[in-house]
């Protein structure tokens, strides 16, 4: 038993028979359990019981064991004394403090049916791809268990949104320019583009995004590839990367992406032209993904995004490739979709107080489930993943639950737990 299970049974009253009796067989009437308090004091807040005849309302501590009372030093502590219970699993001290002011003290144990024991045992005794996996049951799968997944990953991406909003004086454009440079990054590059992105004024960006040599040269320059040109073209984006940093008086900072561990295709390179060449083609960027109401206008905006010409042959500076345009594949387009025009979107018609749930959730209908380890597990445990919306749930709930062991705020878990 551990304290943080006793909590979850308090709160949604997972007990055998509710005929509480304290420790000295008087009867203890749970009128009202208290709110669950997840900070510093009383475990349940606002409860009220039915004690010798008296309703008391006030507060509620629980613990595994009493003397644990004495251990988290209550005693001293202003924040318990309007406590009208202390209920414990078992009971191996007399608090005299408690005694003396007359709580009843309850005993918990036998109140608890020992098979839910077995279960969250064996849910934290096991490292698998999910803790619950010997007992895991498809059924179980709450309704709306994806929609309210997706909603809240949007909800928590939503706050960052809100923040770089008031960084960048509510300008959605730049918001929407930064999360691109991050999603081009890719998990090993990600936050390295984004310093890119943010290190000049998204003015600067909009005023030379006509002229896609200039805005690759940019890129470029800052990721500090052109101090010492390999052939022709480098020449010309160091020319054309001088002119821009005089012309806009731009810091001289660089920062500088990695190579390691990504294929060809993947490369900062490839990817800053890519990024470069979306930015050039597209004037009107941000309106077109705001207004969008099907996929497909999405998929035709990227689709015909590829990086510049020389990167036909190249796929580092300098050094020839067979020839081969890097255009953006399927699965790349839907990985900028789910990472950064959805959330945008999402949190763009939040700002402006605009209902859009039902809209966002076809959005992720249209769109191919991912592939990889974290769905592939979901798929063998018997769940079927059919789009984005599916394996994007499951991805969050993996991360943010499994991973975490956090099987007592579960929507799976509590059934799991609960239901024989």
């Amino acid at each position: 038993m551990t304290e943080k299970l006793l909590q979850y049974l308090w709160n949604y009253k997972v007990f055998k028979y509710f005929d509480f009796k304290d420790i000295e067989g008087n009867s203890v009437e749970i009128i009202h359990f208290g709110k669950w308090n997840k900070n510093a004091g009383p475990d349940f807040l606002d409860a009220k019981i039915k004690f010798n005849g008296l309703i008391l309302a006030g507060n509620i501590e629980l613990h595994v064991r009493s003397s644990d009372w004495i251990f988290h030093n209550h005693s001293r502590d202003p924040n318990y004394k309007n406590i009208i219970l202390h209920a414990v699993y078992e009971h191996d001290l007399e608090i005299n403090e408690l005694t003396d002011r007359n709580i009843p003290a309850l005993e918990l144990k036998n109140f608890i049916d020992e098979g839910i024991l077995w279960k969250y045992e064996k849910l934290l005794s096991h490292n698998q791809f999910i803790a619950c996996e010997n007992i895991f049951d498809n059924t179980k799968i709450p309704v709306n268990f994806h929609e309210e997944n997706i909603l809240k990953k949007l909800d928590e991406k939503s706050l960052e949104l809100e923040e770089q909003l008031i960084v960048h004086k509510n300008n959605f454009e730049a918001v929407l320019f930064h999360s691109f440079a991050y999603s081009f990054g890719l998990k090993v590059n990600a936050l390295i583009f984004r310093q890119i992105a943010e290190s000049v004024d998204y003015s600067i960006i909009n005023k030379i995004r006509l002229n896609p040599l200039q805005l690759e040269a940019l890129f470029f320059g800052i990721a500090g590839w052109l101090n010492i040109p390999q052939d022709g073209q480098m020449k010309i984006w160091k020319r054309e990367f001088e002119f821009i940093k005089a012309k806009f008086n731009i810091a001289d900072l660089q920062f500088y992406p990695k190579f390691l561990r990504l294929r060809p295709p993947n490369f900062p390179t490839i990817r800053l032209s890519q990024l470069a060449d979306l930015y050039s083609r597209h004037q009107n960027l941000f309106s077109k993904i705001i207004h969008a109401h099907h996929t497909d206008e999405w998929y035709s905006i990227f689709k015909s995004v590829k990086a510049s010409e020389y990167w036909d042959y190249h796929f580092n500076f300098g050094t020839l490739s067979k020839a081969q345009p890097k255009i953006l594949s399927r699965d790349f387009i839907d990985l900028l979709i789910l990472n950064t025009v959805l959330p945008l979107k999402y949190a763009y018609h939040r700002y402006h107080r605009e209902e859009i749930t039902d809209e966002i959730m076809e959005f992720y209908e249209q769109i191919s489930a991912e592939k990889n380890s974290v769905v592939t597990g979901w798929k063998n445990l018997g769940i079927p993943v059919n789009n984005a919306l599916e394996s994007q749930s499951l991805i969050y709930h993996h991360k943010n639950a499994c991973e975490e062991k956090n099987c007592l705020t579960c929507s799976i878990g509590f059934k799991l737990l609960n239901e024989n």
